[in-house]
């Protein structure tokens, strides 16, 4: 980004910088024609726009509905974006003042809010005499959980029922933890449509059912469940992104995963110079992979406050972390080797820059605690702490098993994950200190054992349906 805010196009890691008339117009047209193709497979008619609607406003979910918004939305005739948010949270003081700071390093944001006679808020809200709320300053594109980084102008609605009720494409920006609510009130919303809209979730973690056997519940299985849409029609898309990031267009990739029908066409649609978006038809591993990574980066913000940023200590953490996660997608999936790349890079981003090393850190240093909660502001939910109860109660269960690489002998399987043992005791437990974490990567097994581990996979894991006997277990959902 150069001093006068605009962004510089970066491809193959050259600096285009400015685009030339010339090249607008051809990004334009190939806009239009892939806009228009989409329409043609939804089989919209003409005069009826696509309507696309996002479900929750932190900051990928904003960042994904502004990002089509500059895409798409010049062709007004031929597609409407919304967001949805609910209203009625201010914004403190803080980060008004901040908010006022960033307005008036970037002379494109401020411009735009003079011109439309909306500078004089943040004016007052900057002096306390007026309260600023979130989905007030939205429209004007500040997301607060991003408020570094300016979006473009969004229509934001606050009724949930009128946000979605005639959506084409639903975009779930949610956390995991909310997905069953707002889902279930949509899924009144819809009880009369004739056609079913496409759902798309960006949301990144789990929960654990114990009924009829132990098993994964991903957010597209709960979105199923409390909207009654066909399966084929939710998708879920992730990647190794940061949102921000993302929107000032740093080259970035992710995968749309589901069915055949809907997420090829789906990764032409949403495909950008800068965003590439990929295909694939394995949506339940990638979900679980996305909430998996959140655990480990909590530790890995804890083990870098505790050991001042040690580059050994990391280093030797993240080996160990990252053979747990490579166990965890063999006891899952009968596959894994394709999934180790996603993983691992949509992990090293998350311990980089991600909110759940954030917190991770903050808790080590004891700037919060566990008892001040999940959700921040400026940074949204922090959806590792369910992943870490959600993936331990999975995996602790006495009727499920693996051999012992060292020991020779079956054991539960949590038994081969130290590091989430130690993250389940320091933050649902919380019968552990935080330096509890530094021992659960002091193994003196081999991690390569996990790794190498034979016969690892449970297919029942991510099945709801059970595929033999099981003890019965009397339990409820764990999340």
């Amino acid at each position: 980004m150069d001093e006068s805010g605009n962004v510089n196009h970066v491809a193959n890691g050259h600096t285009n910088g400015v685009q030339t008339e010339e090249e607008k117009v051809i990004e334009t047209h190939n806009n239009e024609a892939r806009l228009r193709k989409f329409r043609e497979a939804l089989g919209k008619a003409e005069g009826d726009p696509l309507r696309v609607v996002g479900v929750g406003a932190g900051a990928w979910g904003s960042v994904f509905i502004a990002m089509l918004q500059d895409t798409y939305g010049a062709f007004r005739d031929s597609i409407q974006l919304r967001l949805w948010r609910r209203g009625g949270k201010e914004v403190d003081r803080q980060t008004a003042e901040h908010l006022f700071e960033v307005i008036n390093s970037r002379e494109d944001v401020l411009r735009r809010l003079i011109r439309k006679c909306a500078y004089l808020k943040y004016v007052e809200g900057r002096l306390g005499e007026r309260i600023l709320y979130a989905d007030e300053i939205l429209r004007d594109g500040f997301c607060v959980n991003m408020i570094d980084t300016p979006l473009c102008p969004l229509k934001v609605v606050t009724n949930l029922e009128e946000a979605v009720w005639d959506a084409d494409i639903v975009v779930a920006g949610l956390p995991s933890t909310e997905i069953r609510r707002v889902f279930k009130d949509i899924g009144r919303y819809w009880r009369e449509r004739r056609t079913k809209p496409i759902i798309i979730s960006l949301a990144k973690g789990v929960e654990t059912a114990l009924d009829p056997h132990p098993h994964i519940i991903t957010p597209t299985q709960m979105i199923v469940d409390m909207t009654g849409v066909p399966s084929e029609n939710v998708l879920y898309l992730g990647g190794p992104n940061i949102a921000s990031e993302v929107y000032n267009k740093e080259y970035a990739n992710a995968r749309i995963c589901g069915s055949e029908k809907w997420r090829k066409p789906l990764a032409k649609f949403l495909r950008q110079p800068h965003f590439i978006v990929w295909d694939n038809p394995d949506i339940i591993t990638h979900e679980v992979m996305g909430g998996l990574k959140n655990v480990y980066a909590i530790g890995a913000g804890m083990v870098g406050a505790l050991t001042n940023e040690s580059a050994t200590s990391k280093a030797v953490y993240f080996s160990h972390s990252t053979s747990e996660m490579i166990y965890i997608t063999r006891l899952l999936a009968e596959n894994p080797g394709p999934l180790a790349g996603p993983l691992l890079a949509d992990t090293y981003v998350t311990l980089l820059k991600g909110r759940n090393a954030w917190y991770g850190g903050k808790l080590a240093k004891g700037e919060i605690t566990i008892e001040t909660g999940d959700t921040f502001s400026g940074k949204g939910t922090i959806q590792g702490i369910s992943a870490v109860e959600a993936f331990y109660e999975l995996l602790r269960q006495p009727s499920l098993s693996v051999m012992h690489p060292e020991l020779g002998k079956p054991v539960r399987p949590v038994e081969l994950c130290p590091i989430l043992r130690a993250l389940y005791k320091i933050l649902i437990q919380k019968t552990a200190s935080i330096t509890a974490i530094v021992e659960g990567y002091m193994s003196e097994y081999d991690p390569r054992h996990l790794v190498q581990l034979e016969d690892a996979y449970i297919p029942q894991l991510l099945r709801r349906e059970p595929q033999q006997k099981l003890t019965n277990i009397n339990s409820t959902q764990s999340v």
